[in-house]
């Protein structure tokens, strides 16, 4: 997946903005003002932290290992540093993107979920 890539799928999913509250290199792509994928777009290797179910995190990490990893400067229980610049297959880390995003979403209070269309 290239950088360019991976920062449309992250705009495609519904009330996502980019924003850039670290520094300049640092793209954060939240929805409805909770953040879902944060990534440095110039970086080799690519890299995104996702958000991610505790239990599937651990199992991603030993399925995948050195690709994805607990998440850098993230909570490393619920955050995993994945690899998407091609050497996981690009359907696991599309995946990946959108299971974050329906975790924060997941998380949103009722009434700012409603005004999504996800369930």
């Amino acid at each position: 997946m290239t950088p360019q890539e991976l920062r449309a799928l992250c705009l495609s999913f519904e009330a996502v903005v980019e924003d850039f509250p670290f520094n300049p290199e640092t793209s954060v792509f939240k929805v409805l003002g909770k953040m879902f994928a944060l990534t440095n777009l110039g970086a080799r290797p690519l890299t995104a932290n996702l958000k991610c179910d505790p239990e599937d995190a651990v199992r991603l990490r030993a399925e995948h290992a050195g690709l994805i990893v607990p998440g850098r400067h993230m909570n490393k229980r619920h955050w995993n540093t994945v690899t998407v610049d091609g050497a996981l297959p690009g359907r696991l880390v599309r995946e990946l993107v959108e299971d974050s995003y329906d975790l924060v979403v997941a998380g949103l209070p009722r009434a700012e979920r409603l005004r999504l269309d996800r369930p």
